[in-house]
């Protein structure tokens, strides 16, 4: 009897002390990835810099206004991922635009404003924007020059950058038959509680 209860307490104390795990939806860097110099422009037309990632967690999706489907469903989501989120930690959301030839600073403004004004929706020309979007793990595609009206290609996943500027993880989206690949809610809430509270511990 004795023996059992030991097993059991010892059992109890590891569960206890192993970290949780994050779905298989998140990639969690092992070190966070300082992002290099990077200079864009929000719907403002304010400069925004590595100093405006400092000081809270940041989201950062790819997108465009004139996006048929994904773009809508991935805001409409964060949305509600930063409402709940942001009960905990401190947090900005960044719509970046990889159609910067369309989706001028007037178009970025409306077009956040139907989700959340407090969003940031920045955009550079191709020459400091692709650069920047490869620095936090994602890419896009776009051919401009085939006619007035193209759709760019580009990652479906939101970047996780810390408030001391690095990037953390990626949440990827799932990819169900028959539906456009989008974020899951859930499991990005989950995951980030757990991300936030691992970086707690090791300061």
């Amino acid at each position: 009897m004795r023996l059992l209860l030991l097993v059991l307490l010892s059992s109890a104390i590891l569960s206890c002390s192993q970290p949780k795990q994050v779905s298989e939806l998140t990639v969690v860097y092992p070190s966070p990835k300082l992002l290099k110099p990077f200079e864009l422009k929000d719907q403002n037309n304010q400069v925004v810099t590595n100093e405006h990632l400092i000081g809270q967690w940041n989201l950062l999706f790819l997108g465009y206004t004139s996006c048929p489907d994904i773009c809508p469903m991935t805001l409409a989501k964060l949305t509600h991922i930063n409402k709940k989120i942001s009960e905990f930690e401190n947090t900005q959301v960044w719509f970046v635009s990889v159609d910067p030839h369309r989706d001028t600073p007037t178009q970025r403004k409306d077009y956040i404003g139907y989700f959340d004004d407090s969003f940031l929706a920045v955009t550079h020309d191709h020459q400091h924007l692709f650069p920047f979007v490869r620095d936090i793990g994602l890419i896009y595609a776009i051919n401009e020059a085939q006619e007035t009206e193209y759709y760019v290609d580009h990652s479906a996943s939101i970047a996780l950058i810390n408030p001391s500027g690095e990037l953390t993880a990626i949440f990827k989206p799932e990819f169900k038959k028959g539906h456009v690949p989008t974020v899951n809610i859930e499991y990005i809430i989950a995951d980030f509680e757990i991300i936030s509270n691992t970086s707690k511990s090791r300061l």
